[in-house]
């Protein structure tokens, strides 16, 4: 087994350390860095926006024809995992969700005037973009039970009304993905529908107030009473929708889990360069061995999540839809990261638990990666499930195809 990178891709990553380590980590400690949902300000964004652009930094998850990097599943682990050692990496250089998730299922499954409508003014970060599937009352970490409906009008257009909530980034969205039911069928009762912020028929009732940071445009809830899609604005086919959202949800979950591993390295970081130099009871707190079992648990328990990534990331690149070991990368990424920052900012005291460093806005920041793009014990369920399909073959090597 051989883990190194190609050359071109360890560049790359290099490049985006250099970036992140001299121009985004030291804005972080500047409260003018950010605004009022604790996000970076958006001139701010903007000016380091067109630096990664000027550097080549720019949606590397893209296509290199319509100006992205072209990179594979496992470049952008390596890349991603870089620009979240700083909390303003991703969304600098175009690699934050929803976004993310949302470019990518456009241009796999988008016609070519769908992608030329919709996709390339998400690509040159023109507008923001949204998913809107989750509901109030229904479809979460199953689809299947989406309850907002969509019934046909005339010959070539939808009628949609239902609710949706903790729809991320709708604040500030211009294109949306929305699912919505079509049939009662379970499996081909779902459809994806695509439409612009400007469309009468829909608006926010509120932004939801979450214990985090936010993303640019919150976290909100949305109500449809009479938006109107046309055939062409359909993403795939009439009850395609929860293929559509198997083929999204995959990689963006494996996506969540290169970001987590860079912000979980980070505050390791922060509590390594802080015990070295802390002194207690006659030697540093980096001989103590009781900070030294604390730590090294920490970064091993990252290593595994990084490398369950990388693994998932590989077999995408190979064609499976590496199911079950998205599932093991997102549920041991996600409590990794947990991990990594409780300890950095219990090392640290109370300089950790203020807002002198970034760690509290981290360990904020880290709670919801148990619960986004599915709860742990949905994907534990999963695992479980695949346990029993396969038996003996869960466990082999390579690819099972599924």
């Amino acid at each position: 087994m051989d883990f190194s990178l190609p050359p071109e891709i360890t560049d790359i990553a290099q490049r985006i350390r250099a970036l992140v380590e001299t121009k985004l980590i030291p804005l972080e400690a500047d409260p003018a860095s950010y605004d009022e949902h604790q996000n970076i300000a958006k001139p701010l964004l903007a000016r380091l926006r067109a630096e990664a652009k000027a550097e080549g930094l720019w949606a590397l998850q893209m296509p290199k024809e319509r100006g992205g990097g072209g990179l594979p599943m496992t470049g952008l682990a390596a890349c991603y995992e870089e620009m979240n050692r700083s909390i303003f990496g991703p969304v600098v250089f175009h690699a934050a969700a929803p976004d993310d998730g949302n470019m990518r299922v456009l241009n796999m499954v988008g016609t070519e005037a769908q992608k030329a409508r919709w996709l390339q003014p998400i690509i040159d970060g023109e507008v923001q973009s949204s998913f809107a599937m989750t509901e109030p009352d229904g479809a979460g970490s199953d689809p299947s039970m989406t309850y907002t409906k969509a019934e046909r009008k005339g010959n070539d257009r939808w009628v949609i009304s239902g609710r949706k909530h903790f729809i991320t980034g709708a604040g500030e969205a211009k294109h949306f993905i929305l699912m919505a039911r079509t049939s009662g069928d379970n499996r081909t009762g779902l459809t994806a529908f695509l439409f612009h912020a400007d469309q009468p028929g829909w608006r926010i009732t509120r932004r939801i107030p979450i214990m985090g940071p936010e993303e640019h445009g919150g976290h909100c809830e949305l109500e449809f009473d009479g938006l109107e899609v046309t055939d062409d604005n359909v993403l795939m086919g009439v009850g395609d929708g929860l293929r559509m959202t198997q083929i999204r949800l995959g990689p963006a979950r494996l996506t969540h889990c290169m970001r987590w591993t860079g912000m979980g390295r980070r505050a390791l970081e922060i509590a390594a360069a802080h015990i070295e130099q802390r002194r207690s009871f006659g030697t540093t707190l980096a001989e103590k061995e009781s900070v030294q079992q604390m730590i090294g648990q920490a970064a091993m328990e990252l290593d595994i999540g990084r490398l369950l990534t990388m693994r998932a990331a590989w077999l995408l690149d190979q064609g499976s839809l590496a199911r079950k070991e998205i599932s093991m990368a997102k549920i041991v990424a996600a409590d990794a990261l947990q991990k990594a920052v409780d300890t950095s900012l219990q090392l640290l005291g109370a300089r950790g638990y203020s807002k002198d460093t970034p760690l509290e806005w981290m360990y904020r920041y880290a709670r919801q990666a148990r619960l986004v793009d599915g709860a742990s014990e949905v994907h534990r369920m999963v695992l479980a499930n695949f346990l029993r399909r396969l038996g003996k073959d869960f466990y082999q090597w390579g690819s099972y195809g599924g």
